[in-house]
C-alpha cells in the first residue's frame, strides 16, 4: 500500500470516529442546549405557539426573559400543533426533548411513564416557588409535570334572536331552566334547542359536552386519582344529558358529529344553544357578522350554589428531565408564569392566564372576552381527562358506550358501570 493510500485510509478512519463520537454524544444528549466558553448556556423551546400567535410576539417575550437573564439563550423550535404531538412523543421516547416543551395536557401522562419530564414539584420545592399563583397543574401521582400557562375557556353559547322567538330572555343558569329553554326553541322555531356531537372520530364530545354538566355543579369523574363513574354526581349528570336527548330538543345526527359541526350549525342558526370553545368567537363572527349572541357559565344542577367548573383547553409547559440546564429552563417557566408576562402571553392569544393574579388587556378585543373572563373567575378550569392515561381512548370508550344507551340499549347506571371497568384497565 503506498504512502499516500495509507494517509488517507487514516484520515478516512478518523473522520469515521470522529463521526460516531459525535453521533454517540447527540444521541445520549436531551437537547441541542449547549454551554458556551464563557458560561453561557442556550436552551430549546420546543412549541406550535408561535404559529398561533402573531408574527415575532413569542421571540418578544423570549427576548425579555433574555435581557433579565442575559447569560441564558432561549432557542426557540415552533412546528404546528397538527405535527407536534408524534414529534415530542418520539423525542420522549429516545431522551431527546428540548430543555422546554410545550404540551398538550393529554400527552403528559405517557410522557411521565417513559421518563421524559421533569418533575416540577421538586423544582418548585427546591427554588421556593409559590404555587398557589397557579389555577392548575398538571400532576401524575401527586406530582406537578406540567403547567398551563393559557387556559381556552369552554362556556355556553347562546343564540339572542332564537332565545327571543322562543320568549326566552335571559340564558339558562341552571339545568331545568336549559331543558324548558331547549324545548321552547325546539318547539317556537326552526331550530333545535342543542346540539351534542358524540362522532368518536375525535371524541372530545365527552369532555366538552358532557363531563361539563359535571364539572358545572362542583362534581368530579376520579376518587383519589381513580375511576369514578358510578358516583351520584356523574350519573346526575349523564341522566341529565340523557334526558335531553330523549326529549328530542338535540340537533340530529348526534352519533356522528364532531365539534366542527356544532360550531358550523350554531353559526347557522340551526341551534339555538352550544357549549363551545371561546376560540370560535372570532370564526364565528367571520362566518356571519349578522348573528347576535351571548356566552354564559355552563348551567348548574338546581340546588348547587358552590363555583362552577368550566371545561377548558391549555397551552401547557414542562421541562425536559434530560436537560443538562433543568435550573435556567425551570427560570424559563417561571418567567412565562409570572404576572406580567403571563397576562401579556394570554392577550396575544386571546384566551385566560393561568397565573391566577394576572389580568388579560381586554382593549380593542371583542366584548365577550371580557364577559367570559368575569366567568373564568368566578369559577375553576376543570377538564379532568387532562393527565390522564390514553385519554382519548377513555373518551371513546365513554362514547361508544353511551351512544348504546341513547339508543335504548341498557341504564345509565349499567353504562357508567361498564365503562368504569374498562377504564380501569388503562388505570
Amino acid at each position: 500500500m503506498s504512502n499516500v493510500a495509507r494517509n488517507r485510509k487514516v484520515r478516512l478512519a478518523g473522520v469515521v470516529l470522529a463521526t460516531t463520537a459525535v453521533l454517540l454524544t447527540s444521541a445520549c444528549s436531551g437537547s441541542s442546549s449547549s454551554t458556551s466558553a464563557d458560561g453561557k448556556v442556550t436552551i430549546e423551546f420546543s412549541q406550535w405557539w408561535g404559529s398561533e400567535l402573531p408574527d415575532g410576539d413569542l421571540q418578544k417575550i423570549v427576548d425579555g426573559f433574555q435581557a433579565e437573564n442575559p447569560n441564558v439563550t432561549v432557542k426557540l423550535l415552533t412546528q404546528p400543533y397538527s405535527s407536534l404531538q408524534d414529534q415530542t412523543t418520539t423525542a420522549g421516547v429516545s431522551g431527546t426533548l428540548a430543555d422546554v416543551v410545550g404540551l398538550d395536557g393529554a400527552w403528559v401522562n405517557n410522557l411521565v411513564k417513559q421518563g421524559a419530564l421533569d418533575n416540577l414539584s421538586t423544582e418548585m420545592t427546591s427554588t421556593n416557588y409559590d404555587a398557589s399563583q397557579l389555577s392548575s397543574q398538571v400532576q401524575i401521582d401527586g406530582s406537578t409535570y406540567a403547567i398551563p400557562v393559557v387556559n381556552f375557556v369552554y362556556p355556553l353559547f347562546t343564540n339572542d334572536d332564537l332565545l327571543a322567538q322562543a320568549g326566552v330572555t335571559t340564558p339558562p343558569a341552571t339545568r331545568s331552566e336549559f331543558l324548558t329553554d331547549a324545548k321552547a326553541i325546539t318547539e317556537k322555531t326552526s331550530a333545535k334547542g342543542w346540539i351534542l356531537p358524540l362522532g368518536t372520530t375525535n371524541p372530545n364530545g365527552v369532555q366538552n359536552d358532557v363531563m361539563s354538566w359535571l364539572w358545572a355543579s362542583g362534581g368530579s369523574m376520579l376518587k383519589d386519582g381513580q375511576p369514578d363513574l358510578t358516583n351520584d354526581g356523574v350519573k346526575s349528570a349523564v341522566d341529565y344529558v340523557k334526558s335531553l336527548y330523549d326529549a328530542k330538543v338535540v340537533a340530529d345526527g348526534t352519533f356522528t358529529l364532531q365539534e366542527p359541526d356544532k360550531v358550523t350549525q350554531f353559526t347557522n342558526g340551526q341551534v339555538g344553544m352550544m357549549v363551545d370553545s371561546l376560540a370560535h368567537i372570532t370564526t364565528i363572527r367571520k362566518a356571519n357578522p349578522d348573528l347576535k349572541f351571548s356566552i354564559s357559565a355552563v348551567p348548574a344542577a338546581d340546588s348547587y350554589t358552590g363555583k362552577r367548573g368550566i371545561p377548558f383547553a391549555s397551552w401547557g409547559i414542562g421541562v425536559s428531565d434530560k436537560s443538562e440546564h433543568k435550573a435556567e429552563a425551570w427560570k424559563f417557566v417561571q418567567y412565562m408564569m409570572s404576572k406580567d408576562v403571563n397576562a401579556n402571553i394570554s392577550s396575544l392569544a386571546h384566551g385566560f392566564p393561568a397565573n391566577s393574579t394576572a389580568t388579560p388587556d381586554f382593549t380593542g378585543s371583542d366584548p365577550l372576552y371580557e364577559e367570559a373572563f368575569k366567568i373564568y373567575q368566578a369559577g375553576y378550569p376543570a377538564n379532568e381527562f387532562v393527565g390522564l392515561p390514553t385519554s382519548d381512548q377513555l373518551m371513546r370508550d365513554f362514547d361508544t358506550n353511551f351512544q348504546k344507551t341513547l339508543n335504548g340499549d341498557g341504564s345509565v347506571g349499567d353504562m357508567l358501570s361498564s365503562t368504569q371497568d374498562s377504564w380501569k384497565k388503562a388505570f
